[in-house]
């Protein structure tokens, strides 16, 4: 069943294969132009190590707070989707990627589905994702964690630098 009122959610962009930065903003576009993502407003990137597998480039990363009528699991969906239209491949866990798109949050809501556990269960513990969040709105809570930019206030910015805008 489509969700009727607009819910916001919160996107984490990350790319370290090909034209990171073009990938990213393409991957917004593609989101943005689906009827039912009402808005997307999407982050500086930034360049941060890569986390778990160390053997790979950096990551270009970015976050985005959208307006949506589509329920989660048919976010999530059309998220995996864009993934692999972008060439997505899932070789090992943590490899090297084309983009890879996380549902950090959607409507401040809680699951513990392991299909779709929200808020995000590492999000609150990468600054690469809380610091571009907390770009777009400090105040955006992630769970019962705290703020964006609290969180990334703890976290600091080390392992993370913020890209100019080209």
């Amino acid at each position: 069943m489509p969700h009727t009122r607009p819910a916001t959610a919160a996107i984490a962009f990350g790319s370290n294969l090909g034209a990171s930065a073009d990938t990213i903003a393409r991957a917004a576009a593609h989101l943005r132009a689906h009827p039912q993502i009402l808005s997307l407003r999407l982050s500086p990137l930034y360049r941060t190590a890569p986390v778990g597998y160390a053997d790979q480039p950096d990551f270009t990363n970015a976050a985005a707070i959208i307006e949506t009528t589509l329920s989660a699991r048919s976010l999530l969906a059309l998220m995996q989707q864009t993934e692999q239209d972008f060439g997505r491949e899932r070789p090992f866990p943590n490899a090297p990627r084309t983009l890879d798109l996380d549902l950090i949050d959607y409507a401040h809501t809680a699951s513990d589905d392991p299909a779709l556990t929200l808020p995000h269960p590492r999000a609150h513990l990468r600054a690469f994702v809380v610091r571009p969040l907390s770009d777009l709105d400090p105040a955006y809570p992630i769970g019962r964690h705290g703020t964006a930019g609290a969180l990334a206030e703890t976290l600091g910015t080390a392992g993370i630098t913020r890209l100019e805008a080209v």
